[in-house]
């Protein structure tokens, strides 16, 4: 990309980024400085890291006793006293991959659970989320007092308005991130006011990922001409798909399809493999050895591995370690290549087919697919991705820089550089709604049934949903949807508070804009995504007369308006008063625990 402009704001700044991954975690910041132009910095040292060189990676894992105070977290926990304690083996508790304990609870998700470790006893994914990111902070403080001239006193001067960028998949919602919120708040990094909470911004690790591609020049072949690049960011729990294209004359990208999220990272294929072993080595003296086969298998066989043709390895046991019919010789399990490649294969063809679908529902042509993300330094995997795509013309690349920093530098590169002015909306978004009903209309008349008479005396009929933005549809940021809807109270004081339900459809029938759609012709496809409640004490609360049993109702009248091209959903309610439009702020309230129904 072009050099970066200098920072143009009055004060100096420090913005932080944390990628707290499902089994490695990184921390990028950058000092802004009025005049100069920004630098993005990784954190490359970590207590307890022995390899202080350009991986910029710790492990995500935390370490607690048994009164649930932390002990350890990152490359801490890995010191042998945590394994193993012949006195109380119960001492410790470790917690990893629990960053997966926050996702989004879908229905074809559900096999996921049994791949993850529970969480500690007493612990909530928020909990361990806010241990850890206190941890990462710290790490950060270290760094920056230790690395920069008068550091201390830096890092004092900029922590209190410090600006936080979190990373979350694709696939996370506004619940995940409302979770995360409260796991920064509970860590410290923001206070839980407007102004604190107004220092905290969400990015998708796709297009952090992007942005990554983008700041260190990878992307400019592939974006010329106006074609298209998709980008798999390939880690440890997940895999996002996204494809953007760079907008004519302008040094700024559109997304160009839905952005696509799978649970078929790298601990996945571990997970397979440590299937296999269990069948394999079920009636044998090895059966115990599993735990420990798999993670050596996890630590050196599966990054080694490039070749299914090709006998593969795992070095677990000592040279007394023997049973030749089971091909284990000298502390050696041999594996046959084309069974290592079956572990890979659920991932291989998860990602080959979304960068299939991402080819069909992009309009314009793409060139170019960029593979990044600590999964993405698979050989195998990359070396599947090119047979899958040459033959279609698609080139596949990685950057040529560590690819398993490109979410935490990506993270900074969006809120300094801010490339991406127009995203995807992912599925169709709108509310629940009721409407008068009307006998001639058949799709009325066939739920006649559930029609009701309401407190203005007229002949209702709900189950409607009404469409507020359709699934696919291209979204600047600085657009705004609205909708005006009535409520109608006997008291005028019910009417001050508005909760009105934001719905999702995700399946596949083609809505338009405006549009009302029963839901019982494809109810399984609808989930509540989240409330908005708004102050509606200043809203005109208008008499009318009732021709149902009461002198008069009262009516207030009202729009719903969203920014949904952010990269969090955020929303007010509008009215008119005396000619003049008012608006106040609306919370969005998320339940974290409704099951969502998947594509």
């Amino acid at each position: 990309m072009a050099s970066r402009p200098p920072y143009g704001g009055p004060t100096r700044k420090l913005v932080l980024a944390c990628d707290v991954g499902t089994t490695f975690s990184g921390i990028s910041y950058c000092i802004l400085d009025p005049g100069s132009v920004p630098e993005i910095r990784g954190v490359t040292r970590f207590p307890a890291q022995e390899d202080v060189g350009g991986d910029s990676k710790i492990p995500t894992i935390v370490i607690y006793d048994k009164q649930g105070q932390l002990q350890a977290a990152g490359a801490e926990a890995l010191n042998p006293r945590f394994e193993d304690d012949d006195e109380d083996p119960e001492r410790w508790i470790k917690a990893e991959w629990f960053k997966l304990h926050l996702r989004p609870k879908t229905k074809s998700g559900a096999h996921v659970t049994n791949d993850i470790p529970p969480l500690p006893k007493g612990k909530t994914a928020i909990d361990v989320f806010s241990d850890f990111l206190t941890y990462l902070i710290k790490c950060a403080r270290l760094y920056i007092e230790q690395t920069h001239p008068n550091g201390v006193e830096l890092w004092r001067s900029l922590q209190p308005a410090a600006e936080f960028i979190l990373t979350h998949p694709n696939g996370w919602e506004g619940a995940q991130q409302s979770m995360m919120r409260k796991a920064a708040v509970t860590a410290g990094l923001i206070p839980d006011t407007e102004s604190g909470r107004a220092r905290l911004t969400f990015v998708t690790e796709g297009e952090a990922s992007l942005h990554f591609c983008i700041s260190n020049g990878s992307t400019t072949e592939a974006v010329k001409n106006g074609k298209g690049i998709i980008i798999v960011d390939a880690g440890g729990g997940t895999i996002d798909i996204s494809t953007y294209r760079k907008l004519p004359r302008r040094q700024s990208f559109e997304e160009v399809a839905p952005p696509e999220c799978y649970f078929k990272g790298s601990i996945f294929v571990t997970s397979n493999a440590r299937r296999f072993l269990e069948e394999t080595l079920k009636s044998s003296r090895f059966l115990g050895d599993v735990p420990h086969i798999t993670r050596c298998f996890d630590k050196t066989t599966k990054l080694r591995f490039r070749n299914s043709e090709e006998n593969q390895y795992i070095k677990f046991g000592t040279l007394k370690d023997k049973d030749p019919s089971l091909n284990i010789r000298s502390g050696q399990l041999k594996l046959i290549g084309s069974d290592v490649a079956s572990f890979f294969e659920p991932s291989v063809q998860c990602i080959i087919n979304s960068v299939n679908s991402q080819l069909r529902a992009a309009q314009n042509e793409i060139s170019s697919v960029f593979l990044v993300g600590g999964f993405g330094a698979s050989e195998w995997l990359f070396s599947q991705m090119k047979n899958a795509f040459a033959p279609i013309g698609l080139e596949v690349s990685r950057p040529d820089t560590h690819v398993n920093k490109a979410v935490a530098d990506g993270a900074i590169s969006f809120h300094i550089d801010h490339l991406v002015s127009g995203r995807v909306s992912k599925f169709a978004y709108g509310t629940n709604v009721k409407t008068v009903y009307d006998a001639s209309n058949p799709e009325h008349a066939a739920r006649s049934a559930t029609a009701f008479r309401d407190i203005t005396g007229s002949m209702m009929i709900g189950g409607l949903f009404d469409v507020i933005l359709p699934k696919g549809t291209k979204v600047n940021e600085a657009q705004e949807f609205r909708e005006s809807y009535s409520k109608v109270a006997s008291n005028p004081e019910d009417l001050s508070i508005i909760s009105s339900p934001i719905v999702c459809y995700r399946g596949k029938t083609d809505m338009k804009i405006n549009g009302t759609h029963f839901v019982d012709r494809d109810s399984n496809m609808y989930s509540l995504l989240c409330f908005v409640k708004g102050d509606l004490s200043r809203v005109p609360k208008l008499p009318r007369p009732s021709t149902f049993g009461r002198d008069k109702y009262y009516t207030a009248t009202f729009d719903i308006v969203l920014s949904l091209g952010l990269t969090e959903t955020k929303a007010h309610v509008c009215w008119m008063e005396n000619g003049t439009e008012k608006k106040s702020p609306a919370e969005l309230v998320y339940d974290p625990d409704i099951v969502l129904i998947d594509d």
